[in-house]
């Protein structure tokens, strides 16, 4: 089974037991933009994650949806340095 995943970081409400807010509302529009299989982070974790061993994609700038502006997108490579299922 194929997952994807979209990261942000942010300020995150706490409603009813439940997390809300702004911060986990672009991490689900990120994962709407990643393929099956593949991890996309916005410039906000590529920029905490500089200096690390970790290695990124550009992705390029998208418009998410119920959000201002445009994001740059990044795909997280695996250990091989592959991103996405391909």
């Amino acid at each position: 089974m194929a997952i994807r995943a979209g990261l942000h970081a942010g300020e995150v409400e706490l409603r009813d037991g439940d997390l809300g807010g702004i911060a986990v509302h672009i991490a689900a529009r990120i994962m709407a933009e990643a393929a099956p299989g593949e991890v996309l982070v916005s410039r906000t974790v590529r920029d905490l994650v500089a200096g690390s061993d970790r290695a990124l994609t550009d992705r390029g700038s998208h418009r998410l949806k119920g959000v201002d502006g445009d994001w740059e997108l990044f795909a997280v490579a695996d250990a091989g340095g592959r991103t996405g299922t391909g």
